[in-house]
């Protein structure tokens, strides 16, 4: 058997191990729709605490996995830095839409962007956010870009949300009690993590976002740095195990091209319904990518009722 064999059968094995934990947190397909889920071991834990005494073990240390473009402030925006890490050891650019400071501060909006690279053409779908008043704040996160960390997937990765967030909170002319977070993709579901992570959002607009970490690694098991021998290395990045710890309204949204996140969907917000979260689920006609300009204009309305 050539060294190509063995490895595609250590990725078949590695897969169906993972299909077998993520049935777990999955209703049996004979069940009825109104049948009440069975509840994760950790659902009534509060996500932000768990944060603070876990911390992943990361088996390979690295880059983020994507390819990327070097990192230039867009025409209509500026790159900052902002810090993260223990100590403030990493510095991470950003990038902010260009505002004037008027005599009422505006309401502000993190952005997490797909994929494990930041590029121009993410920047471009968010200008629906500055015409319609707010400073739009878009990070680049750990190891994205040739910059400093590494990447572990859904789990370090949210410090750097929590700190770009206190980075918006303190621009000038910036209101720090109006501030939201929305994402797409892999910003999607880092947008539900940091939205049980703080009470510092008001809303959160995950797009297109997978709260199931077992079904998104038994994915892409390539992209696995942690010991996947702990199971809860996948709970700690799955919105499903916590979807109680939601501090903010959440509107979460895919497209009608996206059936494998129906499902998910719909757990996560009967979960977090049942703690009295505010939750709704929505799908946009599109797919992954075309259906994103009208998730944002979503995500906006969203915001704007929250806040008013």
């Amino acid at each position: 058997m050539s060294f190509d064999d063995d490895r595609n059968a250590f990725l078949r094995q590695r897969r169906a191990v993972l299909a077998g934990i993520a049935g777990a947190l999955m209703l049996p397909r004979a069940a009825s729709a109104f049948n009440v889920p069975d509840q994760p071991r950790l659902i009534t834990h509060d996500y932000a605490k768990v944060r603070r005494r876990f911390r992943t073990k990361l088996l390979q240390k690295g880059p983020a996995p994507d390819r990327y473009e070097a990192l230039a402030a867009p025409p209509d925006g500026e790159q900052i830095f902002y810090r993260s890490g223990a100590g403030g050891e990493l510095e991470l650019a950003a990038w902010v839409s260009k505002y004037k400071r008027g005599h009422h501060a505006k309401p502000g909006v993190l952005f997490l962007h797909g994929g494990n690279a930041m590029g121009a053409g993410q920047w471009q779908l968010l200008k629906p956010y500055a015409e319609a008043g707010f400073v739009v704040l878009m990070p680049s996160v750990r190891g994205e870009n040739g910059q400093m960390g590494n990447f572990s997937g859904f789990y370090d990765e949210v410090d750097d949300v929590l700190a770009a967030a206190d980075r918006l909170a303190h621009l000038p002319g910036v209101d720090p009690n109006r501030l939201f977070v929305a994402g797409h993709s892999i910003g999607g579901t880092l947008t539900m993590l940091a939205a049980m992570s703080t009470h510092r959002f008001r809303a959160a607009a995950p797009i297109s976002g997978n709260p199931d970490a077992f079904r998104f690694f038994n994915r892409y098991p390539q992209d696995i740095r942690f010991d996947d021998g702990n199971k809860h290395e996948f709970e700690v990045r799955s919105a499903l195990c916590y979807a109680q710890s939601f501090k903010c309204p959440v509107h979460v949204v895919h497209g009608t091209e996206e059936d494998q996140f129906n499902d998910r969907a719909g757990l996560l917000a009967a979960r977090a319904r049942a703690a009295g979260i505010r939750i709704e689920t929505d799908r946009v006609a599109g797919n992954h990518t075309s259906a994103l300009p009208a998730e944002i204009e979503q995500s906006i309305r969203f915001f704007r009722g929250v806040a008013a």
